[in-house]
């Protein structure tokens, strides 16, 4: 658990928007080297650790989280120096106004500047009231003037991400940004950890996609390079509960998600009961959870005839934005329950997750 929250701080801290995820990429590609067999990446920029079975023809079993978070790209420089955005995955607008950010150029040197904000006493009171576009904000990052910029070395297409850094608010609850999905991140390199030593039935392929965030992109080609029989995701969905509603689905401190219906797939229902048990098992906290977004496992359930697909996730509060928050018993919940689920997992189990729906 030490060390989930250890990778979990290291990988938020990283900057790594869809189709520039370099940054995550280098740093799972070094840990999970240092405990696989071997390390697999496709044409798109996705990676898995392989811990192979002393079994033959064993059957594999796929890890997943996502590297990108939502974010930016420069896609405009005025005349005094200003950036304009265009936005990469999923943003609500009225979230960003005098945000910090980091620019990142192509060559990695990194700017910090603020999305610009109009004073009020500057407004009409109809635009007071109205939603800012995002096509209407501003990146400032100091400079004066579009000559200035350019020297700075940035371009159009770099990226820019909210700057949130990682906080222990206290014993339970984590403030961060990237929270969504470095979590998964995290979660699929500490499963090959704890298993690094332990023979195993099957073979366990655990590793970080690309580009989830603009339609689960990388999650297709994974699919396609590891060949899974069935495969368990792990991803940070949104908390419900800041307003303090008893009956709502989605609670922090209330553990590891059965979730029971997504946007881009029903689940397994051998698998989610397999989950529901070990959880009661091993006294672990569950809860139900319905989302309208979606997961990786919404690619990757659909690859190949078809892949018996979980999700593993938690909820955190404020999710795309500089300051999500999520309870540290979560995280703990979901570890335990991973490392129970895996180490109970065999042939028959398997066989068993793939004939559920026949």
């Amino acid at each position: 658990m030490d060390n989930l929250i250890k990778h979990l701080e290291n990988l938020a801290q990283l900057d790594a928007i869809a189709s520039l995820e370099s940054q995550v990429f280098h740093y799972m590609h070094k840990h999970l080297s240092l405990v696989s067999d071997e390390v697999m990446t496709d044409g798109l920029g996705s990676v898995f650790g392989v811990k192979k079975s002393k079994v033959n023809n064993a059957k594999k079993v796929l890890l997943a989280g996502h590297m990108d978070e939502v974010g930016f790209m420069v896609k405009g420089i005025n005349e005094v120096g200003s950036l304009s955005i265009y936005p990469v995955g999923g943003w609500w607008s009225q979230t960003l106004m005098s945000q910090r950010v980091r620019v990142t150029t192509h060559d990695g040197k990194v700017y910090k500047g603020a999305i610009g904000s109009i004073p009020p006493h500057l407004l009409t009171e109809a635009k007071r009231n109205a939603v800012v576009d995002i096509a209407d904000l501003l990146v400032d990052v100091g400079a004066t003037s579009k000559d200035e910029v350019l020297k700075m070395g940035i371009n159009l297409g770099d990226m820019v991400v909210l700057d949130g850094g990682f906080e222990r608010l206290n014993d339970q609850r984590i403030l961060s940004k990237a929270l969504d999905n470095r979590y998964g991140c995290a979660m699929a390199l500490c499963m090959l950890e704890a298993f690094k030593d332990i023979d195993l039935p099957f073979d366990l392929i655990a590793g970080a996609t690309v580009q989830e965030e603009v339609g689960l992109r990388g999650a297709q080609t994974a699919a396609v390079l590891t060949q899974p029989d069935i495969a368990i995701v792990y991803d940070c969905s949104p908390a419900n509960d800041a307003a303090g509603d008893k009956d709502v689905l989605g609670k922090l401190g209330q553990g590891v998600l059965l979730r029971f219906v997504d946007a881009s797939m029903l689940p397994n229902r051998c698998m989610i009961e397999r989950l529901k048990q070990t959880a009661i098992n091993h006294e672990l906290p569950y809860q139900y959870y319905l989302s309208l977004g979606g997961t990786d496992a919404g690619a990757i359930h659909k690859a190949n005839m078809g892949v018996p697909t979980l999700t593993m996730c938690i909820v955190a509060r404020n999710i795309h934005t500089s300051s999500s928050i999520c309870d540290v018993n979560d995280l703990n919940a979901a570890y335990e329950a991973s490392k129970h689920f895996l180490s109970e997992l065999n042939d028959d189990a398997i066989n068993d997750m793939i004939k559920c729906n026949q």
